[in-house]
């Protein structure tokens, strides 16, 4: 039987991938209320939760994941049964210059809210339990790099991550496999592949390259432009994070990926064609391209197996990668011009 949420905790639901989540689920469900908590640091802004389906079936709350009373007491004081996970560090570059921040958020405060989930939830019973879901959002950076011939990452790839931030995400993951394991908490993980579409935030490369197109300033594109990444719309993730919340096992770890592997060069040279069709007094938007230093330790390739997910809970992207990159544009322009 489906597993139907009622009052949803979404941490980080005012950054990129959660305020997108808290939009897809008023308009999906339209019995579930959202409990959304969010620090509001760089990576969070008001202005994504505007235009809601339902305003009164969310309610904002200022605050920090790692703040255990106020975290129990929103389970508590909310009948919260489900909680879905999307606040974490996510910028690799910070990473490097600054790991602490991303050990304390990412590793420490999705312990704090295992720990708030088990006392209110696993204190009631097993039968209360079984009616209750804690879904972790991970990353495929878990995994590590892949060379050019490598098969995709599946659920079972052996964790090998290369920057501070994929680091204390594996940790993270850790944590949650050991409260189902150990505790019974009933949870489930999902690995996705690397997000683009509206909302994201203005350091992320798609972001970057279209607002440096805009602006007319440079393109820098790390090392030989020749990483691969799996792009994966956004809407088509919280599609997929729907159907494991509702459909998928506790206990289980989904892929979820937008099979759609392009070198980022080949990313630049996409984002710029499409530009020059829709502001040609501006085109060549390539003369901008500038290629820098490369990031330390820069995963080479990522691509996901989809085939679980599409097996067993019958999932799939709607989005091709130049159609999403298409509406991520327009999108910005809205904003923009």
């Amino acid at each position: 039987m489906d597993y139907r949420p009622s009052t949803v905790l979404v941490t980080g639901g005012a950054g990129f991938i959660g305020s997108n989540f808290v939009h897809h689920l008023l308009r999906a469900d339209t019995r579930v209320r959202i409990i959304n908590l969010d620090s509001l640091t760089y990576a969070g802004s008001l202005d994504n939760l505007s235009n809601l389906a339902d305003p009164s079936r969310h309610t904002f709350v200022h605050g920090d994941i790692c703040d255990r009373p106020l975290v129990g007491r929103l389970l508590d004081e909310h009948g919260i049964d489900t909680v879905v996970h999307f606040a974490a560090e996510s910028h690799v570059d910070r990473s490097i210059s600054d790991p602490r921040e991303f050990v304390r958020t990412n590793v420490e405060g999705t312990f704090t809210l295992l720990e708030a989930a088990r006392a209110a939830w696993l204190n009631a019973g097993t039968d209360a339990a079984r009616e209750r879901r804690f879904h972790h959002i991970s990353t495929d950076e878990v995994f590590g790099s892949l060379g050019p011939g490598d098969p995709a990452f599946v659920e079972t790839t052996r964790y090998a991550p290369n920057s501070p931030y994929s680091a204390s995400k594996a940790a993270s993951d850790h944590l949650v496999r050991a409260y189902f394991h150990t505790y019974g908490l009933p949870v489930v993980t999902t690995h996705c592949s690397n997000n683009y579409g509206p909302r994201q935030h203005a350091e992320k490369f798609i972001p970057t390259v279209i607002r440096n197109c805009l602006a007319g300033t440079r393109i820098p594109v790390y090392g030989d432009g020749q990483n691969v990444r799996d792009w994966l719309y956004v809407d088509d993730h919280c599609d997929a994070l729907q159907r494991v919340l509702t459909k998928g096992k506790a206990g289980e770890t989904y892929n979820i990926g937008g099979c759609n592997e392009w070198r980022n060069s080949d990313v630049v040279a996409l984002i710029c064609r499409l530009l020059d069709e829709r502001l040609p007094e501006r085109a060549p938007h390539m003369r901008l391209v500038e290629f820098v230093t490369d990031r330390a330790g820069h995963d080479r390739r990522y691509a996901i197996d989809t085939a679980k997910i599409s097996d067993e809970l019958d999932w799939g992207p709607a989005e091709d990668f130049e159609t999403g990159i298409a509406k991520t544009i327009d999108w910005q322009l809205g904003l923009t011009l």
